[in-house]
């Protein structure tokens, strides 16, 4: 349910209705817009049922939303949710799959920024498929992406594993990603939620969008509104690729949600020379970023080398991304 104020109502008007709700057991979220202030409220709406929130002062209506997902919902913010990490809007984000070694991993972020990435990317902690297979170097691999920041500027994301790693993350990194495996780690989500720090949720392996946004959701219900949606490419009957880049979810998902839209190409195509036809892809479909594997030496890389960029590619890519902005009324 959403409780729509009047333009005049009053801070001490919006705290009542608040305290009003939180006293019949429900969550309020406030979201102040350009035209509008509105809360939303989560919970079981049934307990509304017999008490007139239009009767209370600065109350213009009382609107039932009909999507599973309240807070990520158009319904509760009209206006696109715009995250400024470090003063950056729209995001490419680059980077290696994993962090290797601390020279290899400095000298990548120093090229990356030179091509015009605004974030480093990097895996600190691997969930791979095979237990025998390189899982990441924990926190040394958090520690040389910190360096790398200090060095270039770049902000870093790194993607989480457990939840008992929160506090290294919370000093480490600038943006949290919860891969596609965690998706639905439901106390992983409600644990990065409880922060405000910006968390880049990446589509499971075979999800629908419904409970991709739901996962959000679950972030979001814990306080956490800074919530990017990251799609990766989903599994499919197509073995030519790697998954199935599903580039209708970013319209879809702007229609459905007020959330940023971050498209992954090297996940999605797992083949380096589809990594750049899928990025201008997707910024022409309205992808808010792109998250891209660069990789100075990728046929030595210890995770991912197919999929990755070298940075002449990845710096051609950049060229040309920008017209494609450009023809689409877009900046990056």
């Amino acid at each position: 349910m959403i409780i729509v104020l009047k333009p005049d109502a009053t801070e001490k008007e919006i705290e009542h209705v608040m305290d009003r709700v939180r006293e019949l057991g429900l969550s309020p979220h406030l979201s102040k817009g350009q035209e509008r202030t509105i809360i939303g409220v989560i919970g079981d709406d049934r307990l509304l049922a017999n008490h007139p929130l239009r009767a209370i002062p600065g109350v213009e209506e009382v609107v039932p939303i009909l999507a599973p997902w309240k807070l990520a919902g158009r319904e509760f913010k009209k206006d696109d949710t715009i995250i400024d990490v470090s003063g950056v809007k729209v995001a490419i984000m680059a980077g290696p799959c994993a962090v290797e070694k601390k020279e290899l991993t400095l000298g990548i972020a120093q090229e990356v920024k030179a091509a015009g990435a605004s974030i480093l990317r990097g895996g600190a902690y691997k969930p791979r498929t095979s237990p025998y297979s390189f899982q990441g170097l924990g926190n040394e691999g958090l520690d040389f992406l910190a360096e790398a920041k200090r060095q270039t500027g770049l902000p870093v994301v790194s993607e989480i594993l457990d939840p008992r790693d929160i506090e290294y993350f919370l000093e480490k990194t600038d943006i949290i990603q919860i891969g596609a495996r965690n998706m639905q780690n439901f106390e992983l989500l409600k644990e990065v939620g409880a922060y405000d720090k910006p968390v880049l949720l990446k589509r499971g392996l075979s999800a629908t969008i419904k409970e991709w946004l739901l996962s959000a959701e679950y972030i979001m219900s814990r306080g956490n509104k800074n919530v990017m949606l990251c799609e990766r490419g989903i599994r499919t009957f197509e073995a030519q690729y790697r998954n199935t880049l599903d580039l209708s979810a970013v319209p879809a998902l702007k229609a459905l949600s007020h959330l940023p839209v971050i498209v992954d190409p090297s996940h999605a195509t797992g083949k380096w020379e589809l990594v750049a036809p899928m990025a201008k892809a997707a910024i022409a479909a309205g992808a808010d970023g792109l998250l891209i594997e660069v990789h100075s030496n990728p046929e030595c890389a210890l995770c991912d080398g197919e999929e990755s960029l070298k940075p002449s590619k990845f710096k051609e890519l950049i060229k040309d991304l920008k017209k494609i902005a450009e023809a689409v009324d877009r900046e990056i």
